[in-house]
């Protein structure tokens, strides 16, 4: 079997493996079942001749979280099977999880063959009207000769502008049936729908001068769509050409490193205190790639609410559905700030002065010294920040997957991470989403270190996927952030609930992880003390396999600061001032 045969005669699946490739997938997740045995019949022989290859995740919902990390990782379109029925409806949550984050996923699902569709007929699920809210476009293939069209245009819809995921419904007899294939050429579509961006810019470049000429307390709010963009040095260049300090959303980590002066972390309900403080009171507001999600503004009415703002977005229907901007341009943001950066080094007078934000960031370092994020020191307890921090040091340029709750929020605040080595389920809060999301990365990163930091109540959620760890070898490294309870849970029972704690204890019936891990060949470590941090740690990443550290940490440790709903975000809870000026941003006690 080898493509450049171009048979006359093939059938639908062929017609698929061929196009598949030659939008250069290497890589696909998932899971066979009945309606998409003619599609795996003929994935044997590509792989076979090792023109591709199939991982077997032992969840569809799994496969689908791993195409999603090797999507968010690489830049390039994830591609995930599932059959019908159970299977495909057990890609719901990817699909929702992909599409809030506007991730890129070729999503390819079996059906009942065309004579058995609207039947009832067995694993029979109408996948297509299922997903209609939360895909980018959608497909039912009807005649084998559409195949090559609707994967190109498939592949091209996922990337154009805002990327998100696209699903392809193919009945069992459409991968069957043989016709004449005469494959459509990477890059030979054109679709009336998705237009390039072709206006003049140098109107709102202006204005961006004139606010920017007018700005004394300016600030960069940075999303995940400058992640997408690859925005990063621009972003950089930008913020150190006119001295704007950075803050950035969940989706928007790595965008600078973290450790750099013009760094604010992340804002929001568990953001850091002097990025809300700075938002709260900045004059000028530059959003790039970002959408004013609830987690985000707090009230929304009191979030920069003395600020002009600017908003860059690929997506125009964000721009004024939240906040409305004085300048709104709808394009990529690496692409805008490029031209807007050319335009105004091509301006004859200097109209801008970085001494006039001097002020701001003066201020905006003493909330630095005065509120830092600090580590719990105690020589009683493990603190999961401890942990974090110190890995971050001795992982500084590792890919890291998060699952959802205290440990994401924890893990948002003390690692320092490099571009696109951030993956987490950020706007829908996806619980299990960690650990096979690693799978898909360390897939893609065959020889880097990558960590998944996860919860021992979002763990259970997909444990499973460790079988797949296994069966690959992938020296995933798994950190378990053990409370003993659904920790986010737990804490805004606490605050908001009376305490009362209605099932959110997880200790009863959770497994032992280091028998769980052993059973599936995996290493399993446990952490128990801080004096063992360190070693524990150099042992787990000296070690070449997958390993799984159960780190037992203080069961009653809430996550701070926080936003409460309903506040601002400058009404923090959790946070202390410090008395001195000399404070270190991260304070940690190195006694044993």
């Amino acid at each position: 079997m080898c493509i450049s045969q171009n048979p006359k005669k093939v059938t639908g699946a062929f017609a698929l493996m061929d196009s598949l490739v030659r939008h250069k997938v290497s890589r696909i997740f998932g899971y066979p079942g009945g309606a998409i045995l003619p599609i795996y019949d003929e994935l044997f022989y590509w792989e076979k001749d090792l023109l591709i290859k199939h991982i077997l995740c032992r969840h569809e919902q799994g496969a689908i979280h791993a195409a999603d990390g090797y999507s968010r990782s690489t830049g390039k379109v994830g591609v995930c099977f599932a059959t019908s029925g159970p299977g495909a409806t057990n890609l719901v949550t990817g699909i929702a999880t992909a599409h809030m984050d506007s991730v890129p996923i070729i999503i390819i699902t079996g059906q009942v063959a065309r004579p058995f569709i609207g039947t009832d007929a067995f694993q029979e699920v109408d996948i297509f009207g299922i997903t209609l809210p939360i895909i980018k476009h959608s497909y039912v293939v009807r005649d084998p000769k559409d195949m090559s069209r609707i994967i190109a245009e498939s592949f091209y819809i996922a990337q154009h502008g805002r990327p998100g995921p696209v699903l392809i419904d193919i009945p069992k007899d459409v991968g069957s049936e043989k016709f004449s294939y005469d494959p459509i050429g990477v890059g030979d579509i054109y679709l009336r729908g998705c237009m390039p961006l072709k206006f003049s810019l140098d109107k709102y470049f202006s204005q961006m001068v004139d606010l920017l000429e007018n700005s004394s307390q300016p600030i960069l709010y940075v999303g995940g769509g400058s992640i997408i963009s690859d925005a990063s040095d621009i972003i950089q260049h930008f913020a150190s050409k006119f001295s704007i300090p950075i803050t950035t959303t969940l989706m928007g980590k790595g965008i600078i490193d973290e450790n750099n002066d013009l760094s604010l972390g992340m804002l929001g309900m568990h953001g850091t205190a002097y990025a809300n403080f700075a938002i709260s009171e900045c004059d000028l507001l530059i959003a790039l790639g970002v959408r004013f999600d609830d987690r985000v503004t707090g009230k929304l009415d009191e979030f920069a609410c003395n600020a002009q703002v600017i908003h860059i977005d690929i997506d125009g229907a964000e721009l004024g559905k939240n906040r409305i901007p004085q300048v709104a341009i709808v394009g990529d943001v690496k692409s805008v700030l490029t031209k807007f950066i050319n335009y105004f080094e091509n301006q004859q007078k200097v109209i801008f002065n970085t001494n006039q934000t001097c002020a701001w960031r003066e201020r905006i370092s003493s909330w630095k010294n005065q509120y830092p994020l600090l580590v719990p020191k105690s020589v009683d307890f493990l603190s999961a920040q401890e942990i974090l921090f110190c890995i971050s040091k001795i992982q500084p340029e590792a890919y890291f997957t998060t699952d959802v709750g205290q440990h994401q929020m924890w893990a948002a605040q003390f690692l320092n991470v490099l571009p696109r080595h951030w993956m987490s389920s950020s706007g829908l809060g996806t619980m299990g989403y960690g650990l096979p999301a690693a799978i898909g990365v360390q897939i893609a990163q065959i020889n880097s270190c990558v960590i998944c930091i996860s919860g021992d109540a979002s763990f259970q959620m997909n444990l499973q996927e460790l079988a797949t760890i296994s069966q690959y070898n992938l020296p995933i490294k798994i950190i378990i952030i053990n409370n003993k309870w659904q920790g986010m849970v737990r804490q805004w029972q606490q605050a908001f609930y009376g305490e009362r704690y209605s099932h959110s204890n997880m200790e009863k019936g959770s497994p032992d992880f280091l028998k769980l891990a052993n059973s599936f060949g995996i290493l399993g470590l446990e952490l128990d003390f801080r004096k063992d941090i360190k070693r524990v740690l150099e042992n787990v990443f000296n070690y070449r396999g997958p390993v799984l550290l159960n780190c037992k940490v203080r069961e009653e440790e809430n996550c701070y600061p926080m936003v409460a709903p309903g506040k601002s975000n400058a009404q923090m809870i959790g946070i202390v001032k410090q008395p001195s000026k000399d404070v270190n941003k991260l304070t940690i006690d190195s006694s044993d």
